[in-house]
């Protein structure tokens, strides 16, 4: 499936690890087989009613972060769909590209020139768009939200990768450090019920592990958002907006806790000192995209053992759970008693909106 004027994609990855990840949850389609054509067709003529319509666009965040900071600017690029442009909130110091711009300043004590290039419904077929958009402004680090709109649209997983394995590509190749969040899980949304939500939880986590796999093969590390909100949603509903469907600032503040670790990481080349968790450590690319996409805020990326990129079973990559590394949140600096996840310096100190000049 692709957009108007967008041309067909060429399916190179048929025969490469990302048809095993997308296998790995193979009790689905027999599932899907046995379940009624005209249910599902029904839950999901429901769930779109119940999912309202964007009303109107998310708040513009583009800006310079953190200008009391000296040194060269680091220059931001945030691509994706409506959870990269920040669709749920009504201020842009709450978008994802704020937060992220926000925490990389305040961690490597340098300023930040963020260009958010997403945009609400967005496609995998999109990012070719995006990042010759996003490449005019030659970031030094692109961020990719993608794929839950993939999911609802039923895009063949091979697809969708390989879309994101270009847009890797065309990235890398122009100097960019690269991180890739991974399919959310549509199984954690409300307005979809079951059966439908299992197969939107199973349709996710395929796309999830294959987006890790030609994400680090392509130069990137990936970062699995899964069910991250999910568990919490029963006893904090305040994570997710009105609809039922996106993140609230609160939902945003939780995505971009894992993301902010694996971003610092790859514009600094060293991970954190943070104590080995267990789970962590080597893996082949395929078994760790897996356990990535079972496992929220869990980094992907790129191995070398003994002087190989490769082991018996495929590349070797290293897997870190980032989700331990949620932090509590300051309070607002305007003094107007709510709570935010990061502060946003802007021209002056006490600002907390972005400065475009």
């Amino acid at each position: 499936m692709t957009e108007a004027g967008e041309t067909p994609r060429r399916e190179p990855w048929r025969s490469n690890p990302v048809v095993r990840v997308a296998a790995y949850g193979g009790w689905g389609v027999g599932l899907a087989g046995l379940l009624a054509a005209g249910l599902l067709y029904g839950q999901a003529e429901l769930a779109r009613r119940t999912i309202p319509m964007a009303q109107e666009p998310p708040p513009r965040c583009d800006g310079r972060y953190g200008v009391e900071h000296e040194g060269p600017d680091i220059r931001l690029a945030v691509i994706g769909d409506s959870s990269a442009a920040g669709y749920g909130v009504e201020r842009a110091r709450d978008t994802t590209g704020a937060l992220l711009a926000a925490g990389i300043s305040e961690r490597l004590g340098r300023p930040v020139d963020l260009r958010c290039h997403a945009f609400v419904g967005a496609l995998s077929a999109t990012l070719p768009r995006q990042v010759a958009r996003a490449l005019a402004h030659r970031p030094d680090l692109a961020i990719i939200l993608i794929g839950a709109n993939d999911v609802t649209h039923r895009v063949k997983v091979t697809v969708s990768a390989s879309y994101l394995v270009d847009a890797v590509t065309t990235l890398r190749e122009a100097g960019a450090k690269v991180v890739v969040c991974t399919c959310p899980d549509l199984g954690t949304i409300r307005p979809i019920r079951p059966p439908l939500r299992w197969l939107a939880r199973k349709w996710s986590r395929e796309l999830a592990a294959a987006q890790a796999v030609v994400a680090v093969q392509a130069g990137a590390r990936a970062v699995s958002l899964g069910d991250l909100l999910g568990p919490r949603f029963a006893t904090a509903p305040e994570l997710f907006a009105p609809d039922g469907f996106h993140p609230s600032a609160d939902g945003y503040v939780v995505a971009t806790s894992a993301i902010l670790p694996t971003a610092v990481a790859a514009l600094t080349g060293v991970a954190d000192e943070m104590p080995t968790a267990a789970g962590d450590g080597l893996r082949s690319l395929v078994d760790a995209a897996i356990e990535a996409a079972d496992n929220p805020g869990t980094e992907v990326s790129a191995a070398v053992v003994a002087g190989h990129e490769r082991g018996p079973a495929g590349r070797w990559a290293q897997l870190r759970h980032r989700v331990r590394q949620l932090t509590e949140r300051p309070q607002d600096p305007t003094g107007a008693g709510s709570a935010v996840p990061l502060r946003v310096v802007g021209q002056h100190k006490d600002r907390t909106q972005p400065s475009t000049e």
